[in-house]
């Protein structure tokens, strides 16, 4: 958005100190509410385990009592992910104004594009962070627009990424809808099917001077169904647990996953959407780049119809998912 301070910038202008609207309160600094020497080991599922039995039944125990969990060998080549994360360090690597030809229109109501803000937050503070939102699937829903292009190998790094990662979602959703007792194509259907939307996020966290007083990202769980996350190796994921912060172990090479609130709510709060926010580090770049599983704006997601009756009624109400991100952008009640 023209005129929108990047993080960038800020961060090459301020050396020693940040400015007061970085700044969390008490309850919101890492330094303060982190877990220190403790590392949360959430569940690490090997999806290639001859076991298949024994992998569905992680997949579902861990989206129950976690609602995070990491995969390895999961089919998609190292090569395949280093690319994609090169050509989106290329990126923020060009000049600025290169850049602010991908910004998110001022007017749009899509989240597309180049930012630094993305949701209303109550006490006006601002996330260390700047970002590229674009969708990489289905094609009708793809908006070149938004693809950098003077980076050559960038569409060609994305579109390879997708093809490979269909297959992971796919077998995700599919083990997901089987440990609700579904068919295994229901819980993909109900989110939309073929039309299920793969939104791609770079987040690009600079190094930050302060970085106990700051976060990259405010806690949160994701409006998605599922996200699936690739880090670079700086940490900086946090996860809540009994109510305390802790930071979440980098495995190379594993793809995070996250339920989010779709899912909690198709399942009728059988899985849980996991509440996560991002540290930021003093002298590194942290990166990541989760694809959001969304489903297409029009769709209406409730509890899935087989799951409700008169002992376990719906806990959640049915409605438009645009209406769902409206209300929790804008921190509307639901």
């Amino acid at each position: 958005m023209e005129g929108e301070v990047r993080v960038q910038d800020v961060a090459l202008k301020h050396n020693d100190t940040i400015p007061q609207e970085f700044i969390r309160s008490e309850h919101e600094q890492p330094g303060i509410t982190t877990v220190h020497g403790a590392v949360l080991e959430v569940p690490v599922i090997d999806l290639n385990d001859p076991d298949q039995e024994k992998v569905h039944r992680s997949i579902v125990d861990a989206s129950q009592q976690w609602g995070m969990f990491q995969v390895v060998n999961h089919g998609i080549p190292g090569e395949v992910i280093r690319e994609l994360q090169e050509v989106g360090k290329m990126f923020f690597e060009l000049p600025q104004e290169e850049k602010e030809k991908y910004a998110k229109p001022p007017d749009s109501k899509d989240i597309q594009g180049y930012g630094s803000k993305l949701q209303k937050e109550l006490e006006g503070k601002k996330g260390w962070v700047d970002h590229l939102f674009h969708k990489i699937w289905p094609p009708s829903a793809i908006d070149y627009r938004f693809w950098p292009e003077n980076i050559p190998s960038y569409r060609e790094a994305n579109e390879e990424y997708r093809k490979y990662l269909h297959g992971v979602a796919d077998k995700l959703l599919k083990c997901l809808s089987l440990g609700l007792g579904l068919e295994e194509n229901d819980v993909k259907e109900a989110l939309g099917g073929d039309n299920l939307i793969y939104l791609l996020k770079i987040n690009y966290y600079p190094p930050c001077p302060q970085p106990e007083l700051a976060l990259g990202v405010v806690a949160h769980t994701d409006m998605s169904s599922i996200t699936l996350l690739v880090p670079n190796d700086v940490q900086g994921l946090q996860a809540s647990r009994d109510g305390h912060w802790y930071d979440v172990k980098y495995i190379p090479n594993a793809l995070v996953i996250h339920i989010g609130d779709q899912m909690e709510i198709l399942s009728n709060g059988k899985y849980k959407s996991v509440l996560h926010r991002t540290t930021v580090t003093k002298d590194k770049t942290r990166m990541s780049w989760p694809v959001f599983l969304e489903p297409p704006p029009d769709q209406e997601v409730g509890p899935h119809p087989k799951l409700v009756n008169e002992e376990n009624p719906a806990k959640f109400k049915t409605k438009k998912y645009s209406d769902y991100a409206y209300c929790k952008l804008n921190k509307i009640p639901q």
